[in-house]
């Protein structure tokens, strides 16, 4: 898997763990050593740009995703081989402002949207209410699993 990270604009992230989330992640949909992800980390005025001219919505979300190639989850046991499965974009400062709503870190805010971003890279929407029980329940049970693996 690859896994590229970019930060324009200078949040304190540390790579190495969103790598390791990302990677957790795409394994446990069934994404193969060959697939892509691109995440950025931006600025409110980048992310207020991006919210308004691809959803026509004023003003910055917290995250974005861009599908590529279009990659669903594998049905079975089958992977995905190879592919760009997309873009996750994370704006830094509405991710520290939900966090501190939330009453837990950034870095597990930023967790969230990064899970958040992969399941919608993945087609997975949370517009009806049916929806959104199972993309929720599907993001808090990885988040869960990735959170057990940790040390400490």
């Amino acid at each position: 898997m690859t896994v590229e990270i970019t930060n324009p604009g200078g949040a304190p992230i540390d790579d190495k763990t969103i790598c390791g989330l990302a990677e957790f992640l795409l394994a446990n949909v069934g994404m193969g050593t060959a697939v892509e992800l691109s995440v950025s980390f931006v600025a409110e005025p980048q992310m207020a740009e991006l919210h308004e001219r691809w959803l026509d919505l004023p003003g910055p979300t917290d995250v974005l995703s861009f599908p590529m190639d279009e990659l669903t989850e594998p049905v079975a046991d089958e992977l995905v081989q190879a592919g760009i499965l997309g873009d996750i974009v994370i704006c830094w400062p509405v991710a520290e402002r939900q966090a501190e709503q939330a009453g837990h870190s950034t870095q597990a805010e930023v967790e969230v949207l990064l899970t958040h971003g992969v399941l919608h890279l993945l087609g997975n929407d949370h517009a009806e209410p049916e929806e959104a029980t199972r993309m929720f329940a599907r993001q808090a049970a990885l988040l869960e699993q990735y959170r057990e693996r940790l040390p400490g």
